[in-house]
């Protein structure tokens, strides 16, 4: 196919995208004109039946916890596939290639790290209290480990980030999930249903099995995270 031809077929495919996207977003309700009857219920009920002050993380590991336990697969088994594909390709050569030459760069960088994973680990601890949790925290702490490389060197990176405990801490933040629900099948509820003491609202110590739940997910996002750049990483350095 030639070059005016591909322009030609992706002018008309955005036109056709673009129009969609006008169309969707004329249909949408005024800026905080919120229609939807079960958000308004869950915002009444959430915090006095789960003991939380983040109505999101009761809907996200509780009420609707069975789809969360789905996003965790989907993501586990994306970064998973990516891991033996590339892996597969590669040999056991290693070629550490440091980018950061400037010593005050490297110095504002790493200097950066703790504040950056202390920032995502409050986060995750804090996601049923405040907004935040483990998927929105898993970044944050993930890109502190990512900054040893960036501003650092690839060989601190890999001491602090080993492939054998990304790996590990990825299958057990998945695995925490379902053995929460198995759990709680087990004490006589429904699978992910909260059987544990709630605890009082508005401190760590609340939600039950959403604190749970909600600190395993911030171990197996930051984890998959980390690895999935980490496979990248690797892959640059292992060229052809």
């Amino acid at each position: 196919m030639s070059r005016t031809a591909r322009l030609a077929l992706f002018a008309g495919s955005g036109l056709v995208l673009a129009a969609l996207l006008v169309w969707g977003l004329t249909g949408l309700p005024a800026f905080g004109d919120f229609q939807g009857e079960y958000g308004w219920i869950l915002n009444d009920v959430a915090g006095s039946e789960r003991h939380v002050t983040n109505v999101v993380s009761a809907i996200v590991f509780d009420y609707r916890g069975f789809d969360t336990l789905g996003e965790e697969f989907i993501l586990f088994a994306a970064v998973m596939a990516v891991a033996l594909l590339l892996r597969e390709a590669r040999d056991e050569r290693e070629r550490p290639r440091d980018e950061v030459r400037s010593e005050a760069v490297r110095a504002v960088g790493l200097s950066l790290v703790g504040p950056t994973v202390v920032l995502g680990l409050f986060v995750i601890a804090h996601g049923y209290l405040t907004p935040g949790g483990g998927f929105q925290g898993g970044i944050p702490t993930a890109a502190g480990l990512l900054l040893i490389y960036a501003a650092g060197r690839y060989r601190a990176y890999r001491a602090a980030s080993p492939q054998w405990l990304l790996d590990a801490a990825e299958g057990v933040g998945v695995a925490a999930i379902v053995a929460v629900g198995i759990a709680a099948l087990l004490a006589g509820g429904l699978f992910l249903e909260n059987v544990v003491d709630l605890g009082t609202k508005g401190t760590l110590a609340s939600s039950g099995t959403i604190a749970i739940l909600n600190t395993a997910t911030g171990l197996a996002v930051t984890a998959a995270v980390v690895l999935l750049c980490h496979e990248f990483i690797e892959e640059v350095m292992y060229p052809e």
